[in-house]
């Protein structure tokens, strides 16, 4: 690809963003590259069908049917693609209501999700009604600070997944928020919560030293940010606290970002942090470009569905 081309396509949307201090001079200049595409979703909340065209806030907006031709054209254009979503995938509609979450598994399996994490609303048929969905869910379901030893999903997440493609190496891991306060205990059962910076610090040395991954994706459902920081983990505080994370796709708060924030970690190094609002009614996009050294940069933005 001609430098001028390259450009074009890395500044469309947000700009051009340099991950782990490394300048964007070498990119410019490269004759070869590897795009890496994430795309995204948090909060949909069984909404199925799209809105109608008489919703005050959202008319004919959002919808399954159209998430899937909005990523099937990306895969076309973009096939080295992963799909993830943020939590909070049940409550919310009928359909909830009357299949306990088995449509919005299906439906995610069709769309050929990569992995999801686990949100507040997802026990809200409790641990064995969401131990019941699993077989429809055709997708890795990952959590690190879910501590499910004494429960029925023990064995059924895992904390993280790498990914290989194109010669890159994608390390994602989940984290969920704290659940007591939150849901009725009697739902989540003996589901222990963990740090998430302490178990984010831990996902990180493993993914970077032991899995050697290029990339390190954190699928958060802390939520975006809160007042007091001190007493909520937010991920904006995480990013923060942390070092060698990439991005942190988030959710929860239902926080509608038009494109990724930058944010400084711990070693003062640039890192991403986005959500999408709620209800499907956007899809995330973050294309990542390695040069032949895997050195790193990064767009993205919030395509309206």
């Amino acid at each position: 690809m001609k430098r001028r081309d390259f450009i074009q396509q890395t500044t469309a949307g947000a700009a051009l963003v340099s991950l782990g201090g490394l300048g964007l001079q070498s990119f410019e200049s490269a004759s070869k590259f590897t795009k890496i595409t994430i795309l995204h979703t948090n909060d949909v909340h069984s909404h199925i069908d799209a809105f109608g065209p008489e919703n005050e806030k959202h008319p004919n907006q959002g919808g399954v049917s159209r998430r899937a031709s909005l990523i099937e054209s990306i895969r076309k254009e973009t096939p080295n693609t992963l799909l993830l979503d943020a939590g909070d995938i049940f409550q919310g509609t009928p359909y909830f209501n009357y299949y306990g979450g088995e449509l919005e598994f299906k439906l995610m399996s069709k769309l050929k999700y990569d992995a999801a994490t686990i949100g507040n609303h997802d026990f809200d048929n409790g641990i064995d009604g969401l131990y019941a969905q699993l077989p429809h869910a055709e997708f890795q379901f990952i959590t690190a600070n879910y501590d499910f030893s004494n429960t029925v999903l023990d064995t059924h997440t895992k904390p993280y997944k790498v990914f290989r493609i194109a010669g890159v190496k994608i390390g994602v891991f989940g984290l969920g928020i704290e659940l007591d306060g939150l849901v009725d205990s009697a739902m989540f059962k003996e589901t222990k919560y963990l740090d998430p910076i302490e178990i984010s610090q831990d996902m990180v040395r493993v993914l970077k030293t032991e899995e050697a991954c290029d990339l390190v994706i954190c699928l958060s459902h802390l939520g975006y940010h809160y007042k007091n920081e001190l007493n909520k983990i937010s991920d904006l505080s995480l990013a923060k606290a942390t070092k060698d994370i990439d991005l942190i796709i988030g959710g929860h708060t239902h926080t509608f970002l038009p494109k990724p924030t930058v944010v400084k970690n711990i070693d003062d190094k640039n890192m991403l942090v986005n959500q999408v609002g709620c209800y499907g009614i956007n899809l995330g996009r973050i294309d990542f470009y390695f040069d032949s050294n895997k050195n790193k940069s990064a767009n993205g933005t919030s395509i309206f569905v």
